[in-house]
């Protein structure tokens, strides 16, 4: 039996940390996939994930073999059950999209021969340039429930609660990817009939269009907008689509279920990771939230690949985590879908190549952030089969990497152990070692919290012709999220500060807590009416970025600069013979004149002055409104964790975790149970060793000794665990392994002469002479 409950995956009762491994069973000739398994199961992983693509198993006439007639590799069913038969769990990915860099994403090319009518055209009228489709087309639903009749019998037999090792189904897969990143809506004939419908719903007799929804001139103006038009249509279209994605995945769980497959987790896979950079992320959340936020039985997973895991990677991966946490509900967890192993290189070359350190880092912040499920993709690469139908497009295989797939998987293409095995299989005995405590575990946070602007992050649709749309979506794009240059999010991690988000648009920000905001021009009128009446009812906000003047739509809207008595002046830019810089005043002295990209000089009415270009221009003020106050910051800013540590002050607020160390790139965060167990989690991804001090609540963990962390390693550190009969107060070395009879095994020590400092029941231990081991 599966269970999902306050964050935690609970497998027969008991909570669990699902490692798991991608292996493309289709990829792999049927008699070495045991090899392969074994790999999986050697690396200490508990589950083998796989897409099921369509497009491996239909035939050019249209049937479908998922028992292996006509191709061994096709008996889905038989690697399932040799999984099953290694001790492994199961998450199938049937699709009916699958990417996976699969031809057509995994769709059989029949079906855009047969039904020409599911292709969208884009802005213009122009086809899409990818092989998306538009989702509810009623001929691709047809399509889909026939590849479902075909393998949802295979899995329905082999699902958990049935005894089997299946113990999640994702539905299709980074739905809304496509129309993103390459900015072509869906808009078919169907479609935009559709649109109009819920514009009408949305707008009532207040259309804000000349043409009327369903009007032979409806479609001509949602394909080619007016510059009149394009703000309410952008904002349309965008909340549009979120409802259209969440009426598609309804679709394909309700032919799941039909099909017998229910009792276990449906899995939504989202995107937004763009070249390297995992500031894009949310508008995956932004595409798909209403798919799956606070709908029983429904998880979500992230999908990122952000290459080396330095301390700008790791900032992207903390604040995503922390936006996803912030969308579900109180019983739905964190996981990861597509957690990048290797090196990311899919095809043949050596383009890129990581640290192997760099799945281990990433891999031990996500579960400091309460990750219950994470799947290494690619785990083992594979070699692409030829298509049973000549397409004469280069190379005709079911894949365009060409022969050889996932060449720096830890796993490559012929079975061989990559440079990144030892290093992934490290990080999963890692968390296996520590699973009974951390499966429970939640991440402690301050009174602070990252402020999710979800909207912000809808334009992933902008006609490229429009002024308007592209006005709106530059403003959003350079301010959101962590605020520019990240600056928020990094700040507060490298100052100790352990933080969350909160979904602005849906809820209010615990009372008296203290919120920061990335903010642009444009920002809802909801978002600006809640933040102003969470400062009026005594709580704080530090608002870094453009002071919003309009909504979402472009319509003007000024209720926060209006309640805070501030008028935005015309920003100065540097330039070639331009070069602003910024003078800390009041609270924020002493701190040395900074370069700033721009200011926005504000006009003020009242407030404390603390900061101003070196000419006098305001830029920075701290201004009280009801019983609370806010700081805002209009200007681009530096991480500059001493520069927010003394606005945080300003404010009562300080960080439960402070950490002392001679340069940037380590960082630390606690976790903790309901009974009072916690973690220290250390991470160090500078290239050189840390002299690291750790106090937590004002007191100093182990009397002030400094830990000596290596470089490019993250440790979990007990400070009060149960473990092996016994109350472990803390340890300077991560546990490797608690035996049967209680002895507890620990990793190299990090004091700073190399051993392990150990303190049980509140008193020291020695552990014997060269050994790194506690025995009953």
């Amino acid at each position: 039996m599966i269970e999902i409950s306050q964050r935690q995956i609970l497998i027969d009762g008991e909570p669990r940390i699902v490692m798991s491994g991608e292996v493309h069973y289709f990829r792999v000739a049927r008699a070495e996939w045991s090899q392969r398994l074994d790999l999986l199961v050697e690396a200490g992983c508990d589950t083998v994930a796989t897409y099921i693509p369509w497009i491996f198993h239909e035939l050019p006439d249209g049937t479908l073999d998922v028992t292996g007639e006509t191709r061994p590799e096709r008996d889905i069913g038989a690697f399932i059950d040799l999984a099953a038969q290694k001790g492994l769990r199961f998450l199938a990915r049937p699709g009916p999209f699958l990417m996976a860099e699969l031809k057509n994403e995994g769709i059989p090319y029949r079906v855009y021969r047969e039904h020409p009518e599911v292709v969208p055209l884009g802005w213009d009228g122009v086809p899409v340039t990818s092989s998306t489709v538009d989702y509810l087309a009623p001929a691709f639903l047809a399509e889909s429930a026939r590849w479902f009749d075909a393998i949802m019998p295979v899995l329905a037999p082999r699902l958990q609660p049935a005894g089997g090792p299946v113990v999640g189904v994702q539905l299709d897969n980074e739905i809304g990817m496509l129309a993103w990143v390459t900015n072509s809506p869906d808009l078919t004939d169907g479609l935009v009939a559709s649109f109009g419908e819920f514009v009408r719903e949305r707008h009532g007799a207040d259309l804000p269009y000349a043409a009327a929804p369903g009007s032979a001139e409806w479609a001509r103006a949602v394909r080619s907008p007016s510059e009149a038009e394009a703000g309410a249509l952008r904002l349309d279209l965008g909340l549009f689509m979120r409802q259209r994605f969440a009426a598609y995945v309804a679709a394909l769980r309700t032919m799941c279920e039909e099909r017998g497959v229910s009792g276990v987790p449906f899995l939504i896979n989202i995107h937004g990771t763009e070249g390297g950079n995992g500031a894009p992320f949310p508008i995956g959340i932004s595409q798909l939230v209403d798919t799956y936020a606070g709908i029983p039985g429904m998880l979500s997973g992230s999908d990122h690949y952000l290459g080396e895991a330095t301390l700008n990677t790791m900032t992207d991966l903390y604040v995503m985590n922390a936006f996803m946490a912030a969308v579900h509900d109180a019983d739905q967890p964190l996981t990861s879908l597509e957690f990048e192993a290797g090196s990311g290189d899919y095809g043949a070359g050596a383009e890129m190549q990581y640290d192997p350190s760099t799945a281990d880092l990433k891999t031990r912040l996500c579960l400091a952030q309460g990750n219950r499920l994470i799947n290494y993709y690619l785990f083992a690469g594979g070699i692409n089969p030829p298509l049973d139908e000549t397409v004469d497009d280069g190379n005709d295989r079911i894949s365009f990497t060409g022969e050889r797939h996932g060449t720096a998987a830890p796993v490559g293409p012929e079975g061989q152990r990559g440079y990144a095995y030892e290093a992934t299989a490290a990080a999963v005995r890692a968390v296996k070692a520590n699973e009974p405590w951390l499966a429970r575990m939640d991440e402690d946070h301050d009174d602070v919290t990252l402020g999710l602007v979800l909207d912000a992050y809808m334009t992933e649709y902008h006609h490229p012709g429009s002024d308007v749309m592209t006005e709106v979506v530059d403003d959003l794009t350079s301010h959101r999220g962590a605020g520019e240059r990240k600056a928020l999010a990094r700040s507060l991690l490298l100052g100790g500060f352990r933080f969350g988000a909160t979904h602005l648009e849906r809820r209010d920000p615990a009372p008296g807590s203290t919120v920061l905001v990335g903010s642009g021009r444009f920002m809802s009128s909801a978002v600006q009416e809640r933040l102003v009446g969470h400062v009026g009812s005594g709580g704080n906000v530090v608002l870094l970025g453009r002071v919003p003047q309009r909504d979402l739509d472009g319509r003007p809207c000024t209720l926060l600069a209006d309640a805070l008595g501030i008028r935005p002046q015309e920003v100065l830019r540097d330039g070639g013979h331009y070069f602003p810089s910024l003078v800390a005043r009041g609270w924020a002295q002493p701190w040395p004149e900074m370069r700033a990209g721009w200011i926005e000089p504000l006009e003020h009415s009242r407030g404390d002055v603390v900061l101003t270009d070196v000419y006098g221009a305001v830029c920075g003020l701290e201004v009280e409104l009801g019983s609370g106050r806010a700081i805002v910051l209009a200007a681009q800013l530096p991480s500059d964790s001493l520069f927010f540590d003394r606005a945080l002050a300003s404010l009562g607020v300080t960080p439960g975790l402070r950490l002392e160390t001679q340069w940037p790139g380590v960082f630390a965060t606690t976790t903790s149970t309901s009974d009072g167990q916690r973690a220290v989690h250390v991470i160090n991804t500078s290239g050189a060793p840390a002299s690291v001090t750790v106090a937590l609540d004002g007191t100093a963990i182990s009397g002030g000794a400094s830990l000596l962390v290596p470089a490019r390693s993250g440790h979990i550190l007990p400070l009060g665990l149960e473990v092996g009969g016994r109350r472990l107060d803390w340890a300077s070395a991560e546990i490797a392994g608690v035996d049967a009879d209680g002895t507890i095994h620990f990793r190299p020590g990090l004091d700073e002469d190399g051993g392990t400092t150990v303190i049980v029941d509140g008193l020291p231990v020695e552990l014997p002479s060269g050994e790194n081991t506690l025995r009953p």
